[in-house]
């Protein structure tokens, strides 16, 4: 049976071509100017991924090793360190206005009234530029469950809380303000509060772009992004990343030791009132929508290409799985499902 899985993730494959800076400058997401690439990339390899029920691995194949960028999987490690931030007491409250906390002119005028939970949804309707590029390139982005009309298309903007839309710079603005918060780079953070007591490798890294060096405290520090849209985003392999999965599946206990707050995986697993197959940065099977054929209490980290790291508490299992065309993922997690 485990060779039946790893022929399905061989034989479908992303279509994304192994260049992935070529691919991007193409076009892929928007046409030039508003696709340069800000950041770090490289060349992926090919489909890998691991199986865990119950702590044991009970499926493997291709290199789980292979270090690649996740894209918008960061997304999801962004709303852990969220979790860290509250359960410290630096983000006493979701529904209150980040402007709170955060004073650096990226959330004035009709920015005023957007809150933590809004950004964590992806509803805030932040308005701006940020690092050098525009909310408007993102908004409209086709990923069925969005706005009407086409990708940048400069809609009307909603007060914050009254529109779901996947938009990378939005993201990136949080990225920015939990920095502000924490006043020490996320990747510090993620290190010294999730992947060390993990048993993580040092592999991994976390990258922001060129521009997106800012001060704190007197120190530069770079913001980091919440995926690889414009290079940049998480660079991290199969076997580190079914760790963090392990640890949502847990409820964010290891080894006796709570990471992650109280209530807080939770929190990331609660349906967004304006899209019920999102929570706090996660994807979830609400309803069975996302995934047909897998129980409904099952969520994900998941990223462009065909970067996943799928989690179902009901069965005890946690799935990578990379470089897998997304047509395919149901029907792969339903033989996995199987074994």
């Amino acid at each position: 049976m485990t060779d039946a899985i790893a022929e399905l993730a061989f034989a479908h494959e992303t279509p994304w071509p192994r260049d992935l800076r070529a691919h991007l400058e193409s076009g892929f997401f928007e046409p030039p100017p508003d696709n340069a690439i800000l950041g770090p990339i490289a060349p992926r390899g090919g489909p890998n991924g691991l199986a865990i029920r119950d702590g044991q691995v009970i499926a493997r194949w291709g290199d789980t090793r292979q270090v690649d960028q996740t894209f918008s999987a960061a997304k999801s490690y962004l709303a852990m360190l969220a979790g860290i931030a509250v359960g410290e007491g630096l983000i006493p409250d979701l529904d209150a206005p980040v402007r709170r906390l955060v004073d650096d002119g990226g959330f004035e005028g009709r920015n005023a009234d957007i809150t933590w939970r809004h950004l964590l949804q992806n509803t805030s309707e932040w308005e701006g530029t940020l690092f050098g590029k525009a909310d408007l390139i993102d908004r409209g982005r086709n990923l069925r469950v969005e706005g009407q009309g086409k990708k940048g298309d400069p809609r009307p903007l909603q007060a914050p809380g009254e529109y779901w839309e996947y938009n990378d710079v939005r993201v990136n603005r949080l990225a920015l303000a939990l920095l502000r918060v924490f006043r020490r780079p996320l990747p510090v953070i993620l290190a010294e509060r999730l992947m060390r007591p993990l048993g993580a490798s040092a592999d991994w890294s976390w990258h922001g772009y060129d521009t997106s060096w800012v001060e704190v405290d007197g120190q530069r520090m770079q913001s980091v992004s919440g995926g690889s849209h414009w290079g940049g985003g998480v660079f991290i392999h199969a076997e580190d990343q079914a760790l963090l999965g392990q640890l949502a599946l847990a409820d964010g206990v290891w080894h006796g030791r709570r990471l992650l707050p109280a209530g807080w995986v939770a929190a990331c697993r609660t349906p967004c009132a304006l899209n019920p197959s999102y929570g706090l940065l996660w994807w979830l099977n609400t309803g069975g929508a996302k995934w047909p054929s897998a129980p409904t209490d099952c969520f994900a980290f998941s990223g462009a290409g065909g970067n996943l790291t799928w989690v179902s508490p009901s069965e005890q299992l946690v799935v990578v799985a990379r470089w897998l065309d997304p047509a395919w993922h149901d029907r792969v997690l339903a033989v996995i499902r199987a074994l």
